[in-house]
């Protein structure tokens, strides 16, 4: 099963304040882990929001909304993506996981777990050929992201 663990802002990382060394340090060492288990397949730290812009489609029209936005506990700080074999080693996981102050379950901070959608979830929705041209879109992204 795959599985999106998303990081949710804090007023700290929405100002822009990046990691210190200890802490970048413990979430070297927890990623390091990820990749020796097999676990991660991707990941990264986002900008602030500030940086960012929405774009909002209502009624045939598209708007777009410059950063920053409210509410930091609503906002993503980073993501990874991961292969686990349910949702319970994801969450073992993610207890592990060094926060602010270092320390698994340290300083107050929030991640949520959401199984990615696989082609069988679509059901009788997902034909043939739209399978056949997923799974080519994903053999075309693979050997792209092999080559940076």
């Amino acid at each position: 099963m795959r599985v999106m663990v998303i990081v949710k802002a804090t007023e700290e990382s929405e100002a822009g304040r990046v990691p210190d060394q200890t802490l970048l340090a413990a979430m070297m060492a927890f990623n390091d882990e990820l990749v020796r288990a097999g676990v991660i397949l991707a990941g990264d730290g986002l900008t602030p929001s500030a940086r960012g812009a929405r774009v909002r489609f209502s009624g045939g029209r598209t708007s777009v909304i410059d950063g920053p936005f409210a509410e930091a506990k609503e906002l993503v700080a980073g993501y990874w993506v991961w292969q686990v074999r349910d949702l319970d080693e994801a969450i073992a996981w993610v207890r592990r996981m060094p926060t602010e102050d270092g320390r698994p379950g340290g300083a107050q901070s929030e991640v949520e777990i959401r199984p990615l959608m696989e082609a069988d979830d679509f059901g009788d929705q997902l034909t043939p050929e739209l399978r056949a041209q997923e799974a080519q879109l994903r053999s075309t992204v693979a050997a792209k992201t092999s080559t940076v």
